[in-house]
């Protein structure tokens, strides 16, 4: 069941994010000891996998964010996320209609990205349960990231939607969350800070502190 306290430090992350001295595996791990709320699955860009690799590697996420009651989410790939029986999906606003998939993947979580508020204006959340706002500022862990829109955009997007969930994304960083979580944001997406982080326990028991 989706709470939105699953936003407060929502761990996005592919194999392209990762630098080769490491293991996806091992930085998700690490991730889910720390503390992370909830994690995304993103495999997208050059290099990423395909097919039955990425497949496998999903179900290996999946197990192990369940070991750690943390709830596992699929980026885009619908298919993938009901073979796999993932907790949820998160799509953008070129993907299908919320409401053609929400309609195969009932009672899962579904996350949809909003930049602004022409967007939220033409966007259905009747099936969606939380909505990714951003990017907050540049961010270079996306290649099809849109110009920033700022914390401010969240505390317009909140005159709208009330108290509906709303995680930040997009250049996130520990100096600068907490004038995130002030715009009205309920938690922040985050890849590259934990991803690059040389000591992830520590970043996150930081962003942690700066969320509360």
């Amino acid at each position: 069941m989706f709470d939105k306290n699953n936003l407060k430090l929502y761990f996005i992350c592919g194999t392209q994010d990762i630098e080769s001295k490491t293991t996806i595996i091992d930085v998700v791990t690490e991730a889910l000891e720390s503390g992370i709320t909830m994690f995304q699955f993103r495999e997208k860009g050059n290099g990423a996998l395909i097919g039955d690799e990425k497949e496998d590697l999903a179900r290996k996420l999946l197990a192990l964010c369940h070991d750690y009651a943390v709830p596992f989410i699929v980026n885009d790939d619908v298919a993938l996320a009901n073979k796999i029986g993932a907790d949820g999906i998160h799509v953008g606003q070129d993907d299908m209609d919320v409401k053609v998939f929400a309609e195969q993947f009932k009672g899962k979580i579904i996350g949809l990205s909003i930049s602004n508020i022409d967007e939220y204006k033409t966007s259905n959340l009747a099936h969606v349960d939380y909505i990714g706002v951003g990017p907050m500022y540049a961010t270079t862990s996306k290649d099809d990231a849109n110009l920033p829109v700022g914390p401010e955009m969240i505390t317009k997007l909140r005159e709208h939607v009330n108290h509906f969930p709303i995680v930040a994304i997009g250049g996130i960083n520990v100096e600068n969350t907490r004038e995130v979580m002030q715009a009205g944001a309920d938690g922040i997406s985050i890849i590259s800070a934990i991803t690059k982080s040389e000591n992830i326990s520590n970043t996150i028991s930081q962003f942690l502190q700066n969320v509360e």
